[in-house]
C-alpha cells in the first residue's frame, strides 16, 4: 500500500496527529521536521506544510524524494467562498487552481505556463475516501458547531461536506472585496487557502495521488481573523484527526 504522507497546515493539527501515533520518529530534512511512524496499520510520514505555495511545494517535494511517499493528504483550514459553504463545514477538493497565477497576455489567466491547464484534479478514490471520512466525522460530532466564540459567525445548522474546486494563492484573503472578486472570477470555487494548488502541481509532476481537505474557519471576508486560533483549537484539529483516522480505516 505504500507510505501515506500527511501535510498539516497548522501546528495544532500536526500535534494532534502526532499524539495519536504510537511510534513516531523525527527526521529533519532541509529545515522541516518530518515524523515517520505508523497508525491504524499504515506507514505514515507527517509534517507541517509551512505557509504559502513555495513552502508547500518544497515540503511536498521532500516527501516524494526523501521519504518515498506514495500518496499525500493535506489537512487544514480555509476560507469559504461558495454561497452555501459555512464556518465549520468541510470541503474536499476535486480540483485545485492558483488564483494568483496570471502570466497574461502570454498565457490565459490562471493557466500554469508550459502545462496548458489551470485546474489540477485530485485522485478520485483517495478524495472519495476522505469525503466519506469527513462525513462520518461530522456525523459523530467532531465538526458540529458548539456554543463558543464562533457563534457570532456560524449558523445553527449542522456542518456539511462539500466537494469541488479549492483555490490557492500567496495571500490571506480577508476582505469582502477580495472574496467577491474571487467569486466573480471563479464562480464554482468553494474555498480559498494558501497551499493546496502548489501541492497539486508537485504531485501532478511526479504522478503521485493526492487529496486536499479543508475545514472552513471563516468566510474569507472582513471577519476572517476573528477567533481563528480558537477555531483551530476547538474545532479544526479534532476534525482533521477524525478525517485522517477515517481515511486510514477506509484503506485508501
Amino acid at each position: 500500500m505504500g507510505r501515506l504522507a500527511i501535510m498539516a497546515a497548522m501546528p495544532q493539527e500536526l500535534q494532534t496527529l502526532l499524539d495519536a501515533m504510537p511510534d513516531e520518529t523525527r527526521v529533519r530534512r532541509a529545515g522541516p521536521d518530518f515524523w515517520v511512524g505508523h497508525w491504524e496499520g499504515r506507514e505514515l510520514v507527517v509534517v507541517l506544510s509551512g505557509i504559502g505555495k513555495v513552502a508547500a511545494a518544497t515540503t511536498a517535494t521532500l516527501l516524494l524524494t526523501e521519504f518515498q511517499a506514495t500518496q499525500i493528504l493535506f489537512v487544514g483550514v480555509a476560507g469559504g467562498l461558495g454561497a452555501d459553504v459555512q464556518v465549520g463545514d468541510v470541503v474536499v477538493a476535486t480540483e485545485l487552481l492558483q488564483h494568483d497565477m496570471d502570466a497574461s497576455p502570454l498565457f490565459p489567466r490562471f493557466e500554469i505556463p508550459g502545462q496548458g491547464l489551470s485546474r489540477l484534479p485530485t485522485h478520485t478514490a483517495l478524495s472519495n475516501a476522505v469525503a466519506a471520512a469527513a462525513t462520518q466525522a461530522l456525523a459523530t460530532g467532531s465538526g458540529r458547531r458548539t456554543t463558543h466564540a464562533l457563534d457570532a459567525l456560524a449558523t445553527q445548522r449542522d456542518a456539511r461536506v462539500h466537494q469541488g474546486l479549492i483555490v490557492s494563492g500567496d495571500r490571506f484573503v480577508s476582505s469582502a472585496s477580495e472574496s467577491t472578486a474571487l467569486r466573480q472570477a471563479l464562480p464554482d470555487a468553494l474555498a480559498v487557502e494558501m497551499e493546496g494548488a502548489a501541492l497539486a502541481q508537485v504531485c501532478h509532476d511526479f504522478g503521485v495521488p493526492f487529496a486536499v481537505v479543508r475545514t472552513i474557519s471563516d468566510r474569507a471576508d472582513d471577519t476572517a481573523h476573528v477567533d481563528f486560533g480558537r477555531f483551530i483549537d476547538e474545532v479544526a484539529r479534532h476534525v482533521a484527526l477524525d478525517i485522517v483516522r477515517g481515511t486510514l480505516r477506509h484503506g485508501s
